[in-house]
């Protein structure tokens, strides 16, 4: 499958929809974006960038353990 992302006013918009309304979910998959999936997208490529520019800072799994038990631990009160 090809993936597009377009613009569309708001005039046009539900007649799009209803055009691809037209179409089996296997032909045609809407995913509409949010404010927070851009701002979401735009973090994860900047982290993506970091790990392929070596800059990114990893942690081993038992930092992650002790990082998500007191993320736990804070959350527990």
């Amino acid at each position: 499958m090809i993936t597009l992302r377009i613009r569309v006013h708001e005039k046009v918009y539900k007649h799009l929809m209803w055009l691809f309304s037209k179409f089996k979910k296997d032909e045609i998959e809407v995913f509409e974006e949010s404010g927070d999936f851009v701002s979401v997208q735009a973090y994860m490529e900047r982290e993506l960038k970091k790990v392929e520019n070596g800059t990114a800072e990893m942690i081993d799994l038992d930092q992650l353990d002790q990082n998500l038990e007191a993320v736990i631990k804070k959350h527990e009160d």
